[in-house]
């Protein structure tokens, strides 16, 4: 028969680190059938529920590629969702005067991406390419070339706001030191 032993963690200096133990851990698996992973990432099993499923990893990420939060939701309440996240977070954005993101990388907003769009440019356009598709875009269209036509007057108006856009948001990445 063995004697109790004095634990050897007590005192200075501690023999072990903080918050090591001897006593066996529970581990949860994870809950997609057959796997032996560790489930340790926590996920909705419905929108608006505050029920979870316990993944690993691996299967964390398959469940959320398929994950709609607004499922279930009409037009205006997600409008109204996206906007409460967005003030949320506003926080962690990134701030506007850095200007070492380049353009495609996620550093454009969403105005500016719609923007891009109906000039007809891609994500990783610069400002000349802008400039020259927004001056080609609007000889088409300009009001002086048809007088009288209300779709090409809008389509007009529309490219004035997107280039406004595209130009203010240049302004804000050029540092000015």
């Amino acid at each position: 028969m063995s004697r109790a032993r004095r634990s050897l963690d007590w005192g200075f200096p501690r023999w072990r680190s903080y918050g090591a133990s001897r006593e066996a851990v529970t581990v949860r698996l994870c809950d997609r059938h057959g796997c032996e992973e560790p489930g340790d990432c926590p996920a909705p099993k419905a929108p608006n529920s505050p029920d979870r499923w316990y993944f690993c990893q691996r299967h964390a990420a398959e469940y959320n590629s398929k994950w709609d939060y607004f499922e279930g939701l009409d037009k205006a309440e997600k409008e109204a969702r996206t906007k409460a996240e967005r003030a949320e977070s506003a926080g962690y954005a990134e701030a506007q005067h850095y200007g070492w993101g380049g353009s495609g990388d996620g550093s454009r907003s969403a105005d500016e991406m719609r923007a891009l769009d109906l000039l007809g440019l891609e994500s990783d356009a610069d400002f000349p390419a802008v400039k020259k598709a927004y001056r080609n875009r609007a000889k088409e269209v300009h009001p002086d070339v048809k007088p009288g036509d209300a779709e090409a007057a809008r389509q007009f108006q529309a490219l004035q706001v997107a280039y406004e856009v595209l130009r203010q948001a240049e302004e804000r990445r050029e540092w000015k030191g």
